[in-house]
């Protein structure tokens, strides 16, 4: 019997391979094992997430929630983010970044443990107590500084934008331990988070210009956001199961509670349908450039999404009848999520394919009118299962008027001119 050749070779073993960087033009390139594995994590941490920004909201605790809730989503998508990125450039699959992303992931559950206690903080408006979500970010950082130090020794072509990173990362994350130990007020931590938002948002730009920037694969980023934005999803699911146990428990298996059901899924099943219409891969191939808006505009998407689920959450709480909330006010924790999220996905439709499309128009009128009958029937003291139904017509609008006529306006929008086209893209 042959020899299989080195290459074939490489298939079956995790031996150290030199971080060389990815082509970001290889053909059929998709999520990794081990990425789905590092995905899990994140499970928990919007579990976490969603579960403390339902309960601040049904006691009525508005502002806080609010706080709480974008302050944990932003530490959860950035921890995703910072390993996705990287991945997509730099993923060798040997031994040692298997290893290292396993600390990442040990990183995330910390941080995940420490949502809890950060809610707790900004609910009692002492100060913000950050302290287990700052080490589950320590652990991650090691990590991910170790990953870009060891990119930038193995790929001297790209060492500055590496380099560019690793320095970004290290001064973000002694801002977050000062803050811990310097122990400010609430409205101080929330200044100084503000600024340090702003590091760790201005980092991957300045390093992207860095001698070309990393080799990361649009059509691979395009699905790990997509696989990100289905983990965001599964809220929605467990906030349906939250609602339809509510209204079983409360009145049994009843019309009322068939309507649950059925809305909490459409809702879900819509915004699922929807997330897919933008054509981030194509674009992204062809302009790179778009991909910082593009990425850091997910962020918004994937909170909508979690706060849908979290406010399907609420509504369990109000059908058994222990939310402080108005029927309307309930229902509005449902739907500005929802309708954050439909403008988002429009706007970053339109800044990804740079055409205006009428159709836009009549389309979203049409879901602001869909919106503003299921708040009329909230108004009019209609159950809170037939106004969710209502709802969940929203992102139906834009699915309809996608497959009908919008396709087309996609198609010709994202058209590749002759001098574009590359062999096997």
């Amino acid at each position: 019997m042959t020899a299989a050749p080195p290459d074939a070779e490489a298939l079956h073993h995790h031996h150290r391979r030199r971080m060389g960087g990815r082509d970001p033009h290889e053909v059929h390139r998709v999520a990794t094992p081990l990425e789905l594995l590092f995905d899990l994590t994140f499970v928990t941490a919007f579990s976490l997430a969603a579960a403390q920004f339902a309960h601040l909201l049904a006691e009525g605790h508005i502002g806080a929630a609010l706080a709480g809730f974008g302050f944990a989503t932003f530490a959860i998508c950035w921890a995703w983010i910072n390993f996705t990125w990287f991945s997509s450039a730099y993923d060798t699959d040997d031994w040692i970044f298997r290893v290292v992303t396993m600390v990442q992931m040990t990183g995330v559950l910390v941080l995940a443990t420490g949502l809890p206690r950060m809610f707790a903080s900004v609910e009692h408006g002492v100060h913000l107590d950050n302290s287990v979500i700052v080490l589950g970010y320590v652990i991650m950082r090691v990590a991910m500084i170790f990953q870009w130090l060891r990119a930038a020794k193995q790929d001297p072509r790209r060492r500055a934008a590496c380099m560019t990173y690793a320095m970004a990362i290290s001064i973000a994350q002694i801002g977050w331990i000062v803050q811990i130990f310097l122990n400010f007020s609430l409205a101080v931590s929330a200044v100084l988070a503000l600024i340090l938002f702003f590091v760790e948002l201005a980092g991957p730009i300045i390093a992207e210009k860095k001698n070309g920037g990393t080799p990361w694969h649009a059509h691979h980023v395009a699905e790990r956001y997509s696989l990100f934005a289905i983990i965001a999803l599964g809220e929605g699911v467990v906030g349906t199961l939250a609602t339809l146990s509510a209204a079983v428990e409360d009145q049994g298996w009843t019309i009322d509670a068939a309507l649950v059901c059925v809305a909490g899924t459409g809702l879900t099943f819509g915004m699922w349908w929807i997330f897919y219409v933008l054509p981030s891969a194509a674009v992204l191939h062809a302009h790179r450039e778009r991909a910082f808006v593009w990425g850091y505009a997910q962020i918004v998407i994937v909170a909508a999404i979690a706060a849908t689920g979290a406010g399907l959450h609420v509504a369990a709480y109000f059908i058994a009848h222990t939310a402080h909330l108005s029927p309307m006010a309930t229902l509005l924790t449902v739907a500005i999520p929802v309708g954050i999220y439909l403008f988002a996905i429009y706007a970053l439709y339109y800044y990804l394919v740079r055409s205006f499309d009428a159709l836009h128009i009549w389309l979203l009128l049409g879901t602001a009118a869909v919106m503003g009958l299921a708040i009329g029937a909230a108004l009019a003291g209609f159950g809170m299962a037939v106004c969710l139904v209502i709802l969940t017509f929203a992102p139906v609008v834009t699915v309809v008027g996608y497959e009908v006529k919008g396709y087309r306006h996609q198609v010709a929008a994202i058209a590749p001119e002759p001098h574009q086209a590359r062999p096997g893209t």
